[in-house]
Formats: structure tokens, sequence, C-alpha cells
């Protein structure tokens, strides 16, 4: 199936299609009093991969609103919910080591989510026995990297991830990647974790060499989180809406030209956008970006941390950075 709108959300390329996929697990789970919704798809085989436009995997997307907004007590909830679902998609040894790799820019806000992430995380590769003496055995070996993007490197990101991990020989890599979204309301609001790698700079529409078990030899668990939505998808929605409201508004002669052009294809009417958009290739972002790419940092770090490193919480962690 050919996708009609830019998303790097699996969920929304089911939402987007009315037909059944073959090949496509999907199952949902709600916390309503936390006002968390887990949807989990699994794209079983080629077929599915194919209908879907993404590799086979699992990817679990967690949805909450109060990533937005300053509660700290709701984020380290999610973050102790992403850290179980982490632990589903992978399962690690309690002396395996994991190199957790902060893709994106850090000096444009809304790419800078990987970088952040890894500032924050607690890295303890390097300690060997000059771990304090209460997290003995609380700890796995942890590596962090934020490699920068090609063109300020001049050097494929994946290049740079796998020259380190055929260094540092970890079992697992995690990369930490900010997305695009369909849906406005899933901006800064939606977390995804897959196991099938991911492609750095796809959300803006930059195809690089894929960070995957394949390219990389070891297992790779991709997080993002969406932070821009492409411009001809905001337009698209935008002139849904006024269309709707103009054909209500107008004279009986008039609403049929109204109705007329809501009643375009919606990809038809996207591809149009998009193309008078083509030269621009313009992303959006929300003007509170800078504040919420701290929490949405601190959620994913908490998240690391506690999955990482069997036997802590938060609090230790915090004592600790």
């Amino acid at each position: 199936m050919a996708m009609k709108f830019r998303t790097d959300l699996a969920l929304e390329v089911c939402e987007d299609s009315s037909e059944e996929f073959s090949g496509v697990e999907i199952s949902t789970e709600e916390d309503e009093e936390l006002g968390v919704r887990v949807t989990w798809v699994e794209i079983q085989n080629e077929d599915g991969a194919s209908r879907m436009g993404k590799p086979v995997g699992n990817y679990v997307t967690l949805e909450a609103g109060a990533m937005k907004i300053n509660d700290p007590e709701t984020h380290e909830e999610i973050a102790k919910i992403l850290a179980r679902k982490l632990g589903r998609l992978h399962e690690l040894s309690a002396d395996a080591s994991v190199l957790v790799v902060g893709l994106g820019n850090r000096f444009v806000t809304p790419d800078a989510l990987g970088p952040k992430v890894c500032e924050k995380l607690l890295v303890t590769r390097h300690l060997g026995d000059d771990v304090p003496e209460d997290l003995r055995g609380k700890l796995r070996g942890v590596s962090a990297l934020s490699p920068g993007v090609m063109g300020i490197t001049g050097i494929e990101t994946a290049e740079i991830v796998k020259g380190v991990a055929d260094k540092t020989s970890p079992d697992l890599i995690i990369a930490i990647d900010a997305l695009a979204a369909r849906k406005t309301s899933r901006i800064n609001a939606t977390i995804q974790m897959s196991d099938a790698g991911v492609n750095p700079g796809a959300g803006l529409g930059n195809r690089r060499m894929s960070i995957n078990r394949e390219t990389m030899g070891v297992p790779v668990i991709a997080v993002g989180v969406p932070t821009v939505v492409d411009a001809a998808t905001l337009a698209n929605d935008v002139m849904d809406k006024m269309l709707v409201a103009m054909a209500e508004a107008a004279e009986a002669e008039e609403k049929n030209f109204y109705e007329m052009l809501n009643s375009l294809q919606e990809d038809e009417r996207y591809g149009l956008i998009a193309e008078l958009l083509t030269d621009e290739n313009m992303f959006v972002t929300p003007k509170d970006v800078d504040a919420v790419i701290v929490r949405l940092a601190n959620i994913l770090a908490n998240t690391l941390n506690i999955a990482l490193h069997p036997g802590i919480t938060t609090e230790d962690v915090n004592r600790y950075l």
C-alpha cells in the first residue's frame, strides 16, 4: 500500500487505511487513570511489511497528552511503563552491554531529542570496579554516543555507529531519534519503540544508511518521538475543515462547488498540496518545543536508566547524575 501521508508511526499507517492488513497484528491497552494508551503493532511477514511500508518487527506506541506538560509524577509512571515494554521487545542478560545512540542535530531543537537523552543517561561502561558499593550488581555496562548529522560531520551516521559498535562490542544498540507524525495531536505526546531499527533522517525525508541488526551485527531498538508534522499534511487537514465550514455557510447554489472540492480523494488533495509546497519542503513544530523536548528527554532517559540497570530506581539515578 502506498502511504498517503508522511509519518514514521506504524500506528498511523494502520489508521490511514480502511483495508485489513494481512501479516499485521494490532493490540491496544489503556490506563484511563494516567491517560495513557499503548498500541502494539506486529508486522509478521514480508507481505505485511510491503503493505505497511515498514520493516518486519514490533512497533510499540505510547500516547499520553501529559508528556506535553510539566507533570513529573505522571512522567515517572510513563517511564516505568515504557521500561516494561522495552523489556518485552528485547530481553537482556544481567551482564549485557548496551550502546545508546542519540541521533539528530543538537543545534536544532526539534531534532535534538537524541543528544539530550544521552546527556541524562547513567553511563557505566567506563567504571569497571569503581562502581559505588551500594550499586554493585545493579548496573549493566552502558555507553552513549551522539554522532551528529552528516551535514556537520560529512560521515554517514550509521558508519560512525558501526565503527564504535565494532570496537565496543555491545549486545544491544538503542537508537533515539526525532520522528514525524501524521496527526498534530501526536506531536510531542507519543513515543514509539521498535525492534526493526531506524533510518536516520527519514522523518524529514532524508534516506540514509539504516541502523538495524543487518547493518550493525547486533539487535537494534529504535525509540522515537514525533516532534514535527509535514506542512502539506497540516495544510490538507486545515483545508478539509475549511471546506466543510464553507459548505455549511454557503448559499444553496454555492454548496455544490464546495462539496465538489471536498469530494476529492484525500490522497489526491494531499498530492496537489505537496506538489505546490515541494520547493519549500516545510515541517511544523509547536512553539513550546524547547521546554517540551527537555521533558521528553527526561522521560526517555529515565526509561532507559531503569530498564538497562536492574534493581535501581529513578531516585537512585538522580543521586548519581
